[in-house]
């Protein structure tokens, strides 16, 4: 068995090194912290990581994997609370990244994509005293705002 302590990094390919860096730097917030030939290094504000997310350029050519395809499916952000994810809402329909929204049950997720079709999820995981039958389950319900705005 291997003792996994959580994920530490992500690093994808992208089409446009530039293009890439602007979006996570200007939708998260991240910080170039190193530039390695194609590649670009970033962390997240208050993170203790070397680095939260590596970029490499493969350039404007390069396929995308057809929806379907095995291979990455999304990554997954956890954010403070609601109120960050309502927040983090507004700013990924801002910048027309915004897919989609789910309540999990154990998380409230919201979803979107970078400029390359890279989709992420944005999540706030409730205290596990409140998952309650959502422990073993994960289903796909609607994302009560209303709801979850007045439990904070």
């Amino acid at each position: 068995m291997i003792p996994i302590r959580r994920l530490n990094h992500t690093a994808l390919y992208v089409s446009d090194l530039a293009r890439s860096v602007a979006f996570y730097s200007q939708v998260f917030g991240f910080d170039v912290i190193a530039r390695e030939g194609p590649m670009a290094f970033l962390r997240a504000k208050g993170s203790e990581n070397h680095h939260d997310l590596g970029l490499m350029e493969v350039g404007a050519h390069a396929l995308r994997p057809p929806r379907g395809s095995t291979g990455l499916y999304h990554l997954a952000w956890e954010l403070p609370g609601i109120q960050e994810l309502a927040s983090a809402r507004e700013e990924l329909v801002k910048v027309g990244a915004f897919t989609a929204e789910s309540d999990h049950g154990a998380t409230k997720s919201v979803y979107g994509i970078d400029p390359d079709g890279n989709e992420f999820e944005l999540m706030v995981l409730l205290p596990k005293s409140t998952w309650g039958r959502y422990e073993s389950a994960a289903p796909i319900m609607p994302l009560d705002w209303d709801k979850e705005l007045k439990r904070c």
